[in-house]
């Protein structure tokens, strides 16, 4: 299970994804698409690979669909996830 999570967690526009997710509401394909500049068809399966690695959870609405992390997550997954954010988060500036 740990080598699927950091699999999919390890792809920057999944990674990018998560990063909007973490703040605990749910967003639909067509914002993350926006926000993500991925096609439909790609975006779905970027949350596809997260969802199948059990960190994301997802709803329909009509003819979307809405994701955010799964409410589920063990707290030493939870903690890999948020280190893999603060992460991301702290090696922006590098280089800069």
């Amino acid at each position: 299970m740990i080598v699927t999570v950091l699999s999919a967690l390890a792809e920057p526009t999944r990674l990018e994804a998560m990063r909007l997710l973490a703040d605990g509401s749910e967003h639909c394909v067509c914002e993350l698409m926006r926000k993500l500049g991925a096609t439909q068809s790609r975006m779905s399966r970027h949350m596809q690979v997260l969802k199948q690695a059990g960190l994301v959870v997802d709803r329909r609405d009509a003819q979307w669909v809405r994701y955010r992390i799964s409410p589920g997550l063990s707290p030493p997954l939870r903690r890999l996830v948020d280190a893999a954010l603060a992460s991301e988060i702290a090696t922006e500036g590098v280089g800069a």
